[in-house]
């Protein structure tokens, strides 16, 4: 395998004006360079990347950090995000921060460790003031996703959560819902407590008092709207309507809704959020909410590589969820 030293033999120069030429810094006559290039090509060598970002701090590359894998969520961000960044003409380096924010910080300094030109963050559970203090100090720029941080409005990717909940559990409501129970998400996200809080404003919005006895709290994944949905129905509170804080948790609550003798939507009307790909094809098809996240990291990414390259960044507008209506949703008749 040829080597750069091979590269300045045969091009007659010195490994300072190679590197100059494969880092395109420095001056070169346009001779000298047609040279270097005419030895590259002939001895078939190829750089080490992680050299030349090592000399030059840059490698071309983006990188992205994952509360989990889990879902068609991350599965549709990652696919959109490797597309932006391969349009861009840089490379994507991923990883994933289990959910866990110490963890996440790790992977952040891993990712600055290799000269990422710059991350995007997806994350739950860092506090808002130490995501502050990292886009202040951090070598490189981040831009978060699923935060809202007011200080630093071009560093984040926002969904209006609090608002779609409230027009999820609105829509409940319009079809003569009264008694609406609820599953939460893991309530020590920004998220999950923000739909919470949207849950809370429909019903207040109709003078219905809020009711601690029809929330359960669940952990996001089907097995834990399983076991909510269960709590719920042993409360021996009656509800004709549930809202799930996820999809997942709400494909879980249809098990435990029909263990109990309760058909879907007859007796209880279900609505979610996210629009997983399974919503559709559940049985009966889930009623939920979309979020655009094929466009909220499609956003992510140019904003990332604006700053990367030192261009001006701007504030991203907030992004909005749209009523996905299926069968699962049907106005209230008494039993």
């Amino acid at each position: 395998m040829a080597t750069i030293t091979d590269v300045c033999r045969l091009a007659g120069v010195s490994k300072a004006t190679v590197s100059r030429v494969l880092n395109n810094t420095g001056q070169v006559k346009e001779s000298t360079r047609a040279q270097v290039y005419k030895a590259i090509q002939e001895l078939n060598y190829r750089p080490n990347g992680l050299a030349q970002a090592l000399a030059t701090q840059r490698s071309n590359t983006i990188g992205l950090i994952l509360s989990d894998f889990n879902g068609n969520f991350f599965g549709d961000l990652l696919k959109q995000a490797a597309q932006s960044v391969e349009l861009a003409g840089k490379h994507l380096i991923v990883t994933d921060g289990h959910d866990n924010p110490e963890r996440e910080i790790v992977a952040i300094n891993m990712l600055v460790d290799r000269c990422c030109d710059a991350i995007v963050l997806y994350s739950r559970f860092i506090p808002e003031d130490k995501l502050m203090e990292l886009i202040d100090e951090l070598p490189i720029p981040l831009v978060v996703m699923n935060r809202q941080l007011p200080k630093a409005p071009e560093r984040c990717i926002v969904f209006a959560q609090q608002e779609a909940a409230h027009a999820a559990v609105t829509h409940l409501l319009e079809l003569g819902h009264r008694n609406i129970a609820c599953i939460t998400a893991r309530m020590q996200t920004p998220t999950a407590q923000a739909r919470l809080q949207g849950y809370r404003d429909a019903l207040a919005d109709y003078g219905i008092p809020y009711n601690p006895n029809l929330v359960a709290h669940g952990q996001n994944l089907i097995p834990s709207g399983y076991t909510a949905c269960q709590e719920l129905l042993r409360s021996g509170n009656q509800f004709s309507a549930l809202f799930s804080c996820t999809d997942n948790m709400a494909e879980g609550a249809y098990r435990a809704l029909s263990e109990a003798g309760l058909k879907i939507p007859d007796d209880v009307s279900v609505f979610g959020i996210d629009n997983e790909l399974m919503a559709a094809f559940m049985t009966p098809s889930l009623s939920t909410v979309n979020i655009p996240v094929v466009d909220m990291t499609k956003a992510a990414i140019e904003q990332v590589i604006r700053l990367a390259n030192g261009e001006e960044a701007y504030a991203i507008p907030l992004f909005h969820g749209e009523l996905v209506l299926r069968e699962s949703a049907i106005p209230y008749h008494a039993s």
